[in-house]
């Protein structure tokens, strides 16, 4: 039997794993950074919150609360601020889908929120009022 025809495999099968393994590097440098909630800011109006990009946003105003869904990662956090004098509560926490920073107070609240770039990081405010 020839040489060639033994070796004829083993030649094939290595291409086709380093083909594999230059499809997966092209492919892990193409995929987006995942997006990160950094830090939470308490302002006189309402919050600030700082991610390393821009993420997907999906808010509304639910009985009175504003609720946030970002498709992002972090941890589960928690506060106070106070709007008016009166204390307002705030939360992130994890769900199905994505993030999620919940608002809420005694009293309805209502809720705009407008992001913007700064220094390669996206930063939502969060701007809180009462009917």
């Amino acid at each position: 039997m020839d040489n060639r025809s033994k070796l004829f495999p083993r030649v094939i099968g290595s291409l086709a794993i380093v083909g594999l393994m230059l499809g997966l590097m092209i492919g892990r440098l193409t995929t987006p950074d995942t997006t990160v909630l950094q830090q939470v800011e308490v302002t006189e109006q309402g919050l600030v919150v700082w991610f390393n990009n821009e993420p997907k946003l999906h808010g509304e105003i639910i009985d009175g609360s504003v609720a946030l869904l970002f498709q992002a990662e972090g941890r589960s956090e928690k506060g106070q601020l106070k709007l008016n004098g009166r204390d307002v509560n705030w939360r992130t926490r994890k769900s199905d889908g994505g993030l999620l920073l919940t608002v809420l107070a005694a009293r309805p609240l209502l809720g705009e929120w407008v992001g913007s770039e700064v220094d390669d990081r996206w930063r939502l405010e969060i701007r809180l009022s009462e009917p």
